[in-house]
């Protein structure tokens, strides 16, 4: 016969099913039981954060290795790679020379498109030097910069449209190349441009349409208005 005790002990226990005061015993099994389920859900947890993705077998660019017998873990291109899109089968067109020997003329059609597209050209990166005429005083020279040599001088009058392409892709003396800001196309309209340019200032009468324009027969004038 269990005593009075005994029952009310039995009424408090966690696994009696019967709700009554709580007590030490069943607050330590509450305590017990979220431990447990909070352990269960971090060995969970970190059962899924594996490093593989962060840890790789990999070297960083430019990072030395043992690995390789030069000691650098960058490998050269294949011999004969050309990056998509850039394949430069065309000497003249992408260098401006023929052999050794830079090319004389433009390798395309000069059009009114080319001539207005190296117009642009030419006023954003060559008037700063070259000013818009070519004849070497543009702003950066009035305020100290090297003068240019004048496109209008003899020599470069007489100059190949190759070596105008080759100085703006390589740069000469105190002009630094221009490869990046200018692409080839847009080297050859720049020196069509520049070819207009020297025509302008030394065009022969023969070159005008019409004729030598101090021959060309005065416009008629034009009647004024009528009086009344």
């Amino acid at each position: 016969m269990k005593s009075h005790t005994d029952l009310l002990t039995l009424l408090r226990s966690p696994w009696s099913g019967v709700r009554g005061p709580e007590s030490p015993i069943r607050g330590n099994a509450g305590r017990w039981s979220l431990g447990l389920a909070v352990a269960a859900l971090s060995v969970v947890a970190v059962a899924g954060c594996r490093q593989d993705m962060h840890n790789q077998p990999k070297y960083r660019p430019l990072r030395g290795t043992a690995f390789f017998a030069d000691g650098s873990s960058s490998r050269p291109l294949v011999e004969g790679t050309v990056p998509r899109g850039t394949l430069q089968q065309n000497d003249a067109f992408f260098t401006g020379k023929s052999g050794n020997a830079p090319v004389r003329e433009l390798p395309f059609k000069v059009d009114e498109a080319v001539l207005s597209r190296g117009q642009e050209r030419f006023d954003i990166f060559c008037t700063p030097c070259h000013d818009g005429t070519g004849g070497g005083r543009g702003m950066v020279v009035q305020r100290g910069f090297k003068q240019p040599p004048s496109f209008h001088d003899e020599r470069l009058r007489n100059a190949e449209a190759g070596y105008f392409f080759d100085v703006m892709t390589n740069g000469f003396g105190a002009m630094p190349d221009y490869r990046m800001q200018l692409s080839a196309r847009d080297r050859w309209a720049v020196i069509a441009y520049i070819r207009a340019l020297q025509l302008s200032q030394h065009a022969a009468t023969t070159d005008i349409p019409g004729g030598d324009p101090a021959k060309a027969q005065p416009a008629p004038a034009q009647p004024g208005p009528v009086k009344h």
